[in-house]
């Protein structure tokens, strides 16, 4: 009697450890907020993105993030938002360049540095000198180490823009 005592308690064991293990649990990805110091009139435009993005009015909310970018061009959070919905509607490709922008404005942000969805697009790993580095975007360079210095604490941005 006690061996089947033992492996009843051994199949609980593993049902609860199998239950666990496959959490059919979605990530929710939503997008970012304007940081301070940001433009008041681009901060509003992405706050009216993110409202559509939150609605799944994914069109509405790309020419949100566009404008936004236009009249701020550096702001990260914009990209970022910009290619989380460019990626809702297929456009990879342009995804991938604003994934890139957003972390090359925004060195160390660790929201847009650890999302997941970023990562399938940025090469983040640790190269030779131990540093992460991005693809190239003319103009901006590259990123520090992974998540290291520049960053923006609370929010606010680097240097003020």
């Amino acid at each position: 009697m006690p061996l089947c005592n033992w492996k009843i308690g051994c199949l609980i064991c593993s049902l609860v450890f199998i239950g666990a293990c496959s959490s059919t649990e979605k990530v929710r990805i939503t997008a970012l907020n304007a940081p301070g110091g940001s433009n008041p009139e681009a901060a509003s435009i992405l706050k009216a993105g993110n409202e559509a993005f939150a609605a799944g009015k994914w069109a509405v909310a790309k020419q949100q993030y566009e404008k936004a970018i236009s009249i701020q061009e550096t702001m990260a959070e914009a990209h970022y938002n910009l290619a989380l919905t460019l990626d809702r509607l297929g456009q990879r490709k342009q995804a991938e360049t604003h994934y890139t922008q957003a972390a090359n404005f925004a060195p160390g942000h660790q929201v847009i540095w650890n999302s997941r969805i970023y990562r399938r697009y940025g090469d983040v790993t640790p190269s030779v000198s131990g540093s992460g580095t991005l693809p190239g975007v003319p103009g901006l360079g590259g990123l520090g180490g992974i998540g290291g210095g520049g960053g923006r604490p609370g929010g606010a941005p680097p240097g003020g823009f």
